[in-house]
């Protein structure tokens, strides 16, 4: 069931002005402070500043993150069992470099109560910096204009720079800037009562009684004691360094900060230090009209074994050589970087330019998320806030490997490289579950799974199948045949040998292969027997790693005998396999023509969402977890979202019976929910449902549609905002290597075009209502599939192909009251209803 942002506009426009290529507020608005922190954040997978002011005031949640520096906690079970994860990670708020106070006639600047004559901040999409521009009236009437930039560099991954430019207009007065460094635990506001701080970071809610919302777990665990140790902290010169280790991790970090001021009036500076904090204070003779411009180059190196003292040493390094290159040199590499990037990624809707803004708003996202991940994973929340407490998910491998894989193959390579290391924890995992094999954490920092609630976490063995979904997607786009021949082959292995243990065969004669115990995507339905997506998804782990260790024979034979004395594999395996693979049981009901989600899925009652308040959404914090799992109600697509990975396993006719089953009970209090939906309605036929999921996508952190987007950027439903374009109204698949075309495209819409990296070669896809352009932009031909009819495509020619509509039209949605009242096999009728809280009784 769509969201909010279909039909009207989901931006207050005299805000937030349509500009195809920046992202821009007009006016301060206070109200919403946490959501402009994340939506005008910068970062570049590594490190992440949220878009606190300048000032340091007012802010919802300050934040800057490094990627996998986190810190550990013993996680507290109250009735603990063995296996249980023990320990949890969260990632840290490190020392933040972002405050510069500005005092003119010793008055400070703080935006939520000055008079402001105008204000303008500025996201630039294309060239990756934050700027602000204010003109301020001191309470004295004197005006300041007031210019700063904010930029973390795509090319130089442990670098950060800012600049702040003042000039006083019309009047000669005092001028001071304190530029800080500050170690806050937790982000908490120097300002601020630690009490608040801590209610805001756990979530509390405001309401009480019955019926107020739970804490909200999607939010990081808040750490109570002190998590950084300082080490190190001095200056030389205009240069000052703080260091630390982490008390629990043992992780370590060093920053440097180096300022310079240009300016033709007098000024002195001063710079102290102290275990937690740095400043450099500059008091300036300010004339009428002569700027003053302060430069702040910032470095972080971290560690989980190398003594501050030495990243100290890193951290000279990288300024000294951005200080050499200079301002302008960072800022003309950052746009090169990004003229590559966007000519690489970029999606345009013609004619469209708000849709045209919110998508490179999404796709920026991805790349400030996982450009300089390298080592580390992509998470959830990239490094825009503490949401999830920076882990990594499935997330990546479904909704984020494949954008990259089709438009920046490095990157995806990096993500999958990481899964690659974490192989050892894994097999230790698989063996705490007495399986063979390896499992994969569902949610985790360092490797070991950090994921307390074992019903929807632990038991979604699926994060395995999807890995290996991930690497065989990457390895076919891109034909990196070395990657998986060395590495990504233990992966494949170890992940079958997980499923081959895990399941079980059972029947007389014709025996069948079940998988019990497990939870699929949808997390309002956990620990159950044969669910489906896991089912399909194990399936195909299975056989792709017989396919990979026979090619890998035939093509690597030195690698291959390599991986088998490694892992000791034994030829029978594979056969044992590939029984497994073909008797994999596949729930299906004859009654209904659909296949249920599990073996029991149908014996519970069906939910009825239509008469749900809005205000007890997400049901998660509304609804004690037993109560949901008693109903058949989906928090995100799951047999959905396996007929999209998995779409030749299914005909045309069960896509369009399961969608419209399980579309009206499916929640989307996932932000997973949405991309996966337009993507399935598009192909089966309901267009204009599949727009308006599109849309919630697309505006579910710009216009905060879950209420969390202070927490950070949804970046899984950002990259599949791609997938929605490109998968959705693109129709694009990829199958045995060879990408395949069949459009959907959006009644009103001219053209839709994208690009697609395909081996060494790029092409350019124009969907229009008519026809289908390609063209490729680098050399090599390249071979596209459109409606089943290969075409091959030289470099310098533009090759069209007409289409006979855009497949099956299907007007309304769902119709959720054809559920109830449906007989399943046993008879037996399925009712809908809400559960509602009894009356107290005395």
């Amino acid at each position: 069931m769509p969201g909010g942002a279909g039909g009207d506009e989901p931006l207050d426009r005299l805000r937030f002005p349509v500009d195809p290529w920046r992202l821009t507020e007009r006016f301060l608005d206070t109200s919403d402070l946490g959501r402009t922190e994340t939506l005008f954040a910068v970062g570049n997978g590594y490190l992440g500043m949220r878009a606190n002011p300048e000032e340091g005031r007012d802010s919802e949640r300050h934040g800057t993150f490094i990627n996998g520096f986190h810190e550990t906690w013993p996680i507290r079970h109250a009735e603990s069992a063995y296996g249980l994860a023990q320990v949890g990670q969260t990632i840290v708020d490190v020392p933040d470099p972002k405050v510069i106070r500005l005092y003119v006639d010793d008055e400070p600047l703080l935006l939520s109560v000055a008079d402001l004559i105008t204000y303008e901040r500025t996201l630039d999409l294309a060239d990756g910096v934050l700027r602000r521009d204010v003109l301020w009236r001191t309470p004295g009437g004197h005006r300041v204009r007031i210019r700063s930039q904010r930029m973390v560099s795509f090319t130089q991954r442990h670098l950060a720079l800012m600049t702040f430019e003042v000039t006083v207009l019309d009047a000669s007065v005092p001028v001071g800037i304190s530029s800080q460094l500050i170690n806050r635990q937790e982000g908490v506001d120097e300002y601020r009562s630690a009490a608040v701080a801590a209610g805001a970071s756990e979530g509390v809610a405001v309401a009480e009684g019955e019926g107020a919302p739970a804490p909200d777990p999607r939010r990081a665990q808040p750490l109570h004691e002190r998590v950084l140790l300082p080490e190190v902290h001095g200056s030389e010169g205009a240069r000052a360094v703080l260091a630390y280790r982490s008390a629990s991790s043992g992780m370590s970090l060093a920053v440097a900060v180096e300022h310079a001021i240009e300016t033709e009036n007098e000024y002195e500076e001063q710079v102290t230090v102290g275990p937690d904090a740095a400043k450099h204070v500059f008091r300036v003779q300010a004339r009428a009209g002569r700027p003053i411009t302060i430069t702040k180059v910032v470095s972080y190196h971290t560690s989980r074994s190398v003594p501050p003292r030495e990243l100290v040493d890193r951290c000279h390094r990288t300024l000294d050589r951005a200080c050499a290159e200079g301002v302008e040199h960072q800022l003309a590499d950052q746009r090169a970087w990004l003229d590559d990037y966007w000519a690489r990624s970029d999606v345009e809707v013609e004619g469209r330019p708000e849709l045209q803004q919110a998508i490179r708003w999404n796709l920026f996202q991805v790349a400030q998320a996982a450009a300089r991940a390298e080592g580390n994973g992509i998470p959830a929340k990239g490094v825009t806030g503490s949401g999830y407490g920076g882990h990594y998910f499935w997330d990546t491998e479904i909704y984020v490997v494949p954008y990259l894989v089709h438009t920046s193959p490095m990157m995806a390579r990096n993500a999958l490289r990481f899964r690659y290391t974490m192989l050892p924890a894994a097999e230790r995992r698989a063996r705490d579950l007495t399986e063979d094999g390896a499992l994969f954490p569902w949610r985790t920092i360092n490797g070991e799974e950090a994921s307390a609630y074992y019903a929807a976490g632990t038991a979604q063995y699926h994060i395995d199948a999807d890995i290996a979904y991930a690497l065989s997607a990457y390895v076919e786009a891109t034909g990196d045949e070395e990657f998986l021949a060395r590495e990504g082959i233990d992966v494949l292995v170890q992940t079958a040998r997980l499923w081959a243990d895990l399941g079980f065969w059972r029947g007389n004669g014709e025996r069948t292969f079940h998988i019990y115990g497990v939870t699929g995507p949808d997390e309002y339905t956990t620990v159950v027997n044969d669910n489906l997506y896991t089912n399909v998804m194990a399936r195909f782990n299975l056989r792709r790693a017989v396919q990979a260790v026979r090619d890998l024979e035939r093509s690597w034979p030195g690698e291959h005998a390599r991986m088998v004395a490694r892992l000791h594999l034994r030829p029978e395996e594979l056969d044992a396999w590939t029984r497994a693979a073909d008797a994999m049981a596949i729930p299906y009901d004859e009654g209904l023509g659909i296949n249920p989600q599990d073996a029991q899925f149908l014996e519970r009652e069906v939910w009825d969402l239509a008469s749900t308040p809005a205000d007890r959404r997400p049901l998660l914090l509304y609804y004690h977890p037993l109560v949901i799992y008693r109903f058949q109600v989906l928090k995100q697509p799951d047999v959905v979202l396996a007929m999209f990975l998995r779409g030749e396993d299914f005909t045309p006719e069960r896509k369009r019976a399961n969608f419209e089953y399980y579309d009206p009970i499916t929640t989307g209090d996932s932000t997973l929910s949405a991309v996966v939906q337009a993507i399935m309605a598009a192909e089966v036929g309901y267009h204009a449902l599949a727009l308006r999921y599109f849309e919630d996508a697309l505006y579910v952190d710009l216009a905060d549609l879950h209420r969390n987007t202070a927490d950070g950027v949804h970046v899984a439903s950002a990259a599949g905002v791609w997938g929605a374009l490109v998968q959705g109204f693109g129709g694009m698949r990829q199958r045995h290597g060879t990408v395949h075309l069949d459009p959907r495209l959006p009644e009103g819409w001219q053209a839709l075009t994208f690009r697609l990296t395909i081996r060494r070669s790029r092409v350019r896809v124009t969907v229009r209502q008519d026809a289908v352009d390609l063209a490729v932009e680098t050399d090599g031909a390249v071979v596209v599939a459109v409606r089943g009819v290969e075409v091959r495509v030289e470099p310098g020619v533009t090759t069209t192909v007409p289409l006979d509509g855009h497949g099956p039209r299907i007007a309304g949605e769902p119709d959720p009251e054809a559920l109830t009242g449906t007989v399943r096999a046993d008879g037996t009728v399925i009712r809908s209803s809400v559960p509602r809280r009894p009356p107290r009784r005395r």
